[in-house]
């Protein structure tokens, strides 16, 4: 990865919104991440500065943009100053009928 891009799976580690890497890693591989609209299948897909992610978390779907790439998972406010939240919906637990 060159110093403008991050792997997708370390960014959402380290921006703390799963707990391990292999849990961000599964999630990518399930085709769950969407950069900038397409669906990622690559844990290692390149992320950069301005791109916008949404994926699921717990009963959310999470729509963030990238202000900064981290270099560390460090604590929690500094995790949050990487991206912005764009929108968070809830995922209904069972569906209309």
């Amino acid at each position: 990865m060159s110093a403008d891009s991050l792997r997708l799976d370390l960014f959402l580690w380290y921006a703390r919104f799963l707990k391990t890497r292999a849990a961000a890693a599964d999630l990518c591989r399930d085709g769950r991440v969407r950069v900038s609209g397409r669906v990622v299948e690559k844990a290692a897909a390149p992320v950069r500065v301005g791109d916008v992610l949404t994926f699921p978390q717990a009963n959310h779907i999470q729509v963030i943009r990238i202000l900064s790439l981290p270099t560390r998972r460090g604590p929690a406010p500094e995790a949050q100053s990487c991206y912005e939240r764009l929108e968070e919906s809830r995922v209904p637990s069972d569906p209309p009928s």
